[in-house]
């Protein structure tokens, strides 16, 4: 007996409002995800377990797991969103706009007895560290700064920044990426050739 397989639906752009309270905006973003797919999620087991640094105690740690059955199809449009998250929303920004952000950020809190040349390089060690962040969470996190500090932000702190910017939807590419990692696992690492078998 053969098994009727449904092609996935052609993508759409996910819907994003970065301007939108974090709770409010990944609501949206999720009830634009399949109905399947939103069922794996509600579906999966969430663990909270103690995390310890170098300080001791720093609060609780979420871990998730997907359900034990997940279909091929399901597994196949967790890798399709969390692709189209990653490309887009998640995207690192582009270098041009990191640079600018972070002179701007700068230039509200000059430091004095830097040389326009090491000013410069200041800057593009920013650029590196905050690279891995989508240009939206960069921006608010300038933001925030410049409205509740009044020094000049060290990279890490504009980091944690950053990092609680964009925490929700990195949560949820963590969440798809277990379905495709736990899929491929349990096929002895051949969950891809079964994704894309999909159009």
């Amino acid at each position: 007996m053969s098994v009727a397989v449904m092609p996935l639906l052609e993508r759409s752009p996910l819907p994003f409002d970065p301007a939108m309270a974090p709770a409010e905006r990944c609501r949206l973003l999720v009830a634009a995800f399949p109905g399947a797919l939103r069922e794996i999620l509600a579906a999966g087991t969430l663990e909270h377990r103690p995390r310890f640094g170098e300080n001791g105690f720093e609060g609780l740690q979420e871990s998730w797991s997907p359900p034990a059955t997940v279909s091929a199809r399901q597994v196949a449009m967790a890798q399709r969103v969390l692709t189209e998250l990653e490309d887009t929303i998640l995207a690192p920004a582009e270098p041009d706009h990191l640079l600018g952000r972070v002179l701007a950020l700068l230039s509200h809190f000059p430091a004095k007895g830097l040389t326009p040349d090491v000013e410069q390089l200041v800057a593009m060690d920013w650029v590196e560290d905050l690279g891995e962040f989508p240009a939206w969470a960069i921006d608010d996190a300038a933001r925030a700064w410049r409205r509740t500090k009044k020094w000049r932000p060290s990279i890490a702190e504009m980091r944690a920044l950053c990092e609680e910017a964009c925490a929700k939807e990195r949560v949820m590419g963590q969440r798809l990426r277990r379905i495709v990692q736990a899929s491929q696992a349990s096929n002895g690492g051949h969950g891809l050739a079964e994704i894309r078998r999909f159009p």
